[in-house]
């Protein structure tokens, strides 16, 4: 049997699923440099190339592939076996990175990450905004925070947070000046404030009202990548948007914008932590994730219930 190292293990692990040494670099904090010199003394340990290289890609080989297989759940189950006897600690320890959408990470510092961190002041949280969706298990990333629509199928999901609702807003100047919009096709004779979304492509304004479902690439001049902008915009009269409301609220509450459309915009299911199944829970995880129930039970019910025994 070969006496192989554990992290040159771990380091081929990260680079096969990264397909990038710079990226499994990152994600395991080391040097580039470092850990292509533990792969290459790897492949020369099993005597075997288990990469090919270019100048701009990395690619697994056959054998590399085969390793892969049967490795990931040996990594799986050692994770296991140090999360159990971590479990007996006083304290976690360790780093949690979590990608998230601008709202979703809102509200985790707002509600979340205060309780998380009291309880668990030694591990380390990294909290990534992104706008565009991105393959956490490919980035390092231990879970990830979109709305529900957005979660990959092969994803546990786990709500929290309150429904969410896209609203058309405007300015009442601009509606005094241009006039408010009936159904949503009248939107397409109106100056929109268009989102552009981080693919690229523009965002398409979706209504709902009953059984009728639609939606709409409204016209517009001007475009946007960023809901506070957008609100603000709209608050100066630029056009109409399409927001979460509750981007929108502190506008609508002050009378700087007014609602439009409001029987098409109905709440739909709001944000999810989610994380994938394939593979071993980390304990920081399994906390934070108790965290989120505990505080959305929280403000679902604000009550405080008490317990007897």
């Amino acid at each position: 049997m070969k006496d192989v190292n554990l992290s040159d293990l771990k380091a081929f692990a990260h680079v096969a699923r990264h397909r990038s040494f710079q990226k499994a670099a990152d994600a395991l904090g080391v040097s580039r440099s470092s850990l292509s010199h533990a792969l290459k003394g790897l492949e020369r340990h099993l005597d075997v190339r288990l990469l090919h290289r270019t100048t701009r890609s990395v690619a697994v080989t056959e054998a590399g592939e085969q390793l892969l297989h049967r490795l990931l759940p040996l990594l799986r189950e050692l994770d296991g076996v140090l999360d159990a006897v971590s479990h007996g600690q006083d304290e976690l320890v360790g780093t949690l990175r979590i990608n998230a959408n601008k709202g979703g990470a809102r509200w985790l510092l707002r509600h979340a990450v205060p309780l998380f961190q009291r309880r668990h002041p030694r591990v380390a949280l990294d909290l990534v905004t992104e706008g565009q969706l991105v393959d956490i298990v490919g980035e390092g990333f231990d879970a990830g925070v979109r709305l529900a629509e957005s979660v990959p199928k092969d994803m546990v999901a786990v709500h929290f947070g309150s429904d969410v609702r896209f609203v058309a807003v405007a300015s009442p100047g601009y509606v005094e000046t241009f006039g408010a919009p009936v159904m949503p096709a009248d939107l397409l004779s109106h100056r929109c404030i268009r989102q552009r979304l981080p693919s690229g492509k523009r965002y398409r304004w979706e209504f709902e009202k009953g059984t009728q479902q639609l939606a709409l690439d409204v016209p517009g001049t001007l475009s946007l990548d960023d809901n506070d902008l957008m609100v603000e915009a709209a608050s100066d009269g630029l056009g109409v948007a399409f927001v979460p409301e509750s981007f929108a609220r502190p506008a609508l509450d002050s009378g700087t914008l007014v609602l439009l459309l409001e029987d098409w915009t109905p709440a739909s299911p709001g944000l999810c932590l989610y994380y994938t199944s394939y593979r071993h829970v980390p304990a920081p995880l399994k906390a934070f994730i108790a965290v989120v129930r505990e505080v959305t039970q929280g403000l679902d019910d604000p009550q405080p219930q008490t317990t007897s025994g």
